[in-house]
């Protein structure tokens, strides 16, 4: 039998029996389906923050009380560390050699108000003067801050654009004052749009001089100090082991005792962030496995009645010349065939759920030639692999008790 006739055959065959293809083909189509979403949300979600985080320079590193918390015990660990503070930042800014530019900020949440109007939920980041460059924040309308507005707490803000657009919409937010918490402040400038993370709009933002931003909420709650080492590789972990050095004497961290700080530099930051996608990643498609494991049994017990259905068939076929290897050939396409149609519909709804999902929720979804071609394979393998017992038990029939068979 020819290659292009064993798959004539099965698909005439799938069409003949169409209401149980489709149902067969469920199991194959949420498994693949299942896949390619899975793979396709990761996937986004490791390029959107690679994207974010190098956005802030691949020479930057940063100084926080905290790392990344994974457990309960961390939390208890960590949380016993002292606050890094503004004479921290003071310590390290006077004397690192190896820094090209350093800055600080802390952050709150608060209501905004001008008027009548109102946004809550905003988060509030008292910056030193060079903040918005370390974090490459462009200004897209008036400035940023000054060193005068620094060393004077001067009253101005810098505001995101879902705080332009509730607040001043329809007109020019540039010295006009708005309240924090009560306390009035002079827009001086607007950022460029900053879009969303993972459904949370980057944009409500307030960001006011480090030292008004403490008049308000006080000096003594942890900062974070931004580096800027110049370029990145041997540069930056130079500035990184010099920065380290100076907040353990500042700190007076004992010889061999563990630092009461953490030094993150953006690498290691998106390496975490991959690290937990992957688990994500790898529990849900242990999930998806086991829908395409339902499937392919699905598909292999389809097999077994087409075969019982068959029977005369097959026994007419061997009684013309047919060899095992040509039965078995036309029932294997059969089952490969189906699991291909259902991968193909479980890619294409894979897609449509990721994209579904960034639409409603915002996650970020990446679609790759590699994922579309993993989940064929899959498919293809699940056909292959459950259609092998039907085959050769199709082949093994005798003609003669075949041909006594009931149509």
């Amino acid at each position: 039998m020819e290659f292009k006739e064993a798959i004539k055959l099965a698909l005439q065959s799938l069409w003949q029996n169409k209401l149980r293809t489709v149902l067969t083909l469920l199991g194959v189509m949420i498994g693949v389906a299942s896949v390619i979403a899975v793979v396709t949300l990761v996937n986004g979600a490791n390029t959107y923050v690679t994207t974010k985080f190098t956005h802030y320079g691949a020479d930057v590193l940063t100084v926080s009380r905290m790392p990344s918390i994974t457990s309960p015990e961390e939390y208890e660990k960590y949380q016993r560390r002292k606050n890094i503070l503004l004479d921290d930042y003071v310590y390290v800014r006077d004397n690192c050699k190896r820094c090209n530019g350093i800055g600080a900020q802390q952050t709150t949440s608060a209501k905004v108000v001008r008027g009548t109007h109102s946004i809550t939920d905003t988060t509030i980041r008292g910056y030193t003067w060079q903040m918005p460059s370390l974090q490459n924040l462009d200004i897209a309308e008036g400035r940023g801050f000054t060193q005068v507005d620094e060393d004077h707490a001067s009253p101005v803000a810098i505001i995101g654009t879902d705080v332009r657009d509730e607040l001043f919409a329809g007109i020019d937010p540039l010295g006009q004052e708005l309240r924090v918490d009560g306390m009035p402040y002079t827009v001086v400038g607007v950022s460029e749009k900053q879009g969303s993370t993972l459904g949370q709009s980057q944009d409500n933002w307030v960001a006011v001089p480090l030292p008004a931003f403490q008049k308000s909420y006080g000096a003594m709650k942890s900062l974070v100090i931004y580096v800027k080492a110049g370029s990145a590789g041997a540069t930056l972990q130079a500035a990184g082991d010099e920065v380290r050095v100076l907040m353990r004497s500042r700190r007076h961290d004992a010889p061999g005792a563990d630092d009461s700080f953490e030094v993150d530099i953006n690498n290691t930051l998106v390496s975490f962030f991959s690290k937990v996608t992957r688990w994500f990643g790898a529990v849900a498609g242990a999930i998806a496995l086991i829908a395409l494991i339902v499937g392919g049994i699905v598909i292999m017990n389809m097999m077994l009645v087409s075969v019982t259905d068959r029977t005369r068939e097959i026994g007419i076929r061997k009684a013309l010349g047919a060899r095992g290897r040509d039965i078995t050939l036309q029932f294997l396409v059969e089952s490969t065939t189906m699991a291909l149609m259902g991968g193909f519909f479980g890619v294409m709804g894979g897609v449509m759920v990721a994209q579904i999902v960034t639409l409603l929720l915002g996650f970020p979804s990446t679609v790759t030639l590699w994922s579309v071609a993993l989940g064929l394979v899959m498919a293809s393998s699940v056909g292959i692999f459950f259609g092998v017992y039907p085959a050769r038990k199709a082949a093994a029939l005798d003609p003669i008790v075949a041909l006594r068979s009931e149509m």
